[in-house]
């Protein structure tokens, strides 16, 4: 499958991408146990776009609707580090969401992951508590996700690996709660639990990976290419320093500032950049250089109205009632400097630091 494919389990609510493998085509040939589980997954995978582009919003790639829309059938095969970052996000919000799920007793074959309750966990401390059931979020995510992926050589150990970097990374991120027992408000023994954090901990643990992936360096060697034995332990032997947790890619990024049509790269012409806003991150605040200057394009300042509710009363009952209030604000775009035809064709900063 080409990929992005993970993404086609969240396509069953997009008529645009009916030409895609979706759940229900899985489904026709999966367990039947598995449709109890499909409105979980399709949640979970569309939670993962969402994230991603919430951690993208304003990077050169930001996640676009024409990088989901890839697809095998188009002959796209791409396994930069962005295509990365996809399918770890995707793989963990459906683990995610059907962890959530699971420890809410939405499914018959699933509740709390009680295997180590009574267990000593530490010092004053045992395991009591409901913790979230991972382990049957992740079983059923990679019998979901891991599926979609039919190939068998080194584009698809990458696309795999991600997959599985994804789901640790929801695993990396949980959190331990403790309850105190004891005479009196004393806390002289604690139960503690493990639970989920919010996903966009997920997501920010994840870009942090994206910013160090791995690149595979696979033995490419004429002489291997038509033994199947000795390609996959040339890519095995790719695999062995890198660790289950990392992201992995092995092509350099396109260059995002300037539009690919044939790569569905859509530039940064006409993309919305911060100024200004002394409450803004550091990385937010730059984002007028990041998306503009260093791609050959200059800041533009649009006065523009936007419309949203204000002065909202409660009223007995039960309804809040809202007004709706016009305010007009500064607005900063990315456009093309006078006389220049198109943005000035960069260098990514991984080419630039090879050389």
């Amino acid at each position: 499958m080409g990929p992005l494919s993970v993404l086609a389990l969240s396509m069953l609510l997009q008529a645009q991408f009916a030409s895609a493998w979706t759940v229900n085509n899985f489904l026709m040939t999966g367990p039947k146990a598995f449709l109890s589980y499909v409105s979980s997954v399709q949640a979970g995978a569309q939670s993962g776009i969402k994230e991603c582009k919430h951690q993208f919003a304003l990077e050169r790639w930001n996640c676009p609707e024409s990088t989901l829309q890839l697809s095998t059938h188009k002959g796209i095969r791409s396994a930069t580090r962005e295509t990365s970052f996809v399918h770890a996000i995707s793989a963990a919000g459906v683990m995610y969401m059907l962890t959530k799920n699971c420890s809410l007793g939405n499914f018959d074959n699933c509740g709390c992951d009680d295997s180590r309750i009574g267990q000593t966990g530490g010092s004053g401390w045992i395991w009591g508590g409901c913790s979230d059931n991972v382990a049957f979020g992740e079983k059923i995510s990679r019998q979901f996700v891991d599926a979609l992926e039919d190939g068998h050589d080194s584009r698809a150990a990458v696309n795999l690996h991600n997959n599985e970097a994804g789901r640790l990374a929801v695993k990396a991120t949980m959190r331990k709660t403790c309850k105190c027992h004891g005479v009196s408000g004393s806390c002289s023994i604690q139960t503690c639990w493990m639970h989920l954090a919010d996903f966009r901990e997920v997501g920010s643990y994840l870009k942090m990976k994206h910013k160090h992936a791995k690149k595979l360096e696979v033995d490419k060697n004429p002489a291997r290419a038509g033994n199947s034995a000795d390609n996959k332990g040339a890519i095995a032997l790719a695999f062995r320093s890198i660790a289950r947790t990392e992201l992995v890619y092995q092509e350099d990024s396109p260059n995002y500032c300037v539009k690919n049509q044939s790569l569905g790269v859509q530039g940064t012409e006409g993309r919305e950049c911060l100024k200004g806003d002394k409450t803004a991150s550091q990385r937010e605040r730059r984002s007028c250089r990041r998306l503009c200057h260093e791609c050959g394009l200059q800041v533009a300042k649009k006065r523009v109205e936007v419309v949203s509710s204000c002065n909202c009363k409660f009223h007995w009952c039960c309804t809040v009632r809202c007004e709706r209030c016009a305010q007009v604000v500064t607005k900063y775009y990315c456009t093309r400097k006078a006389g220049r035809r198109e943005p000035i064709k960069t260098r990514s900063r991984l080419q630039v630091r090879r050389r």
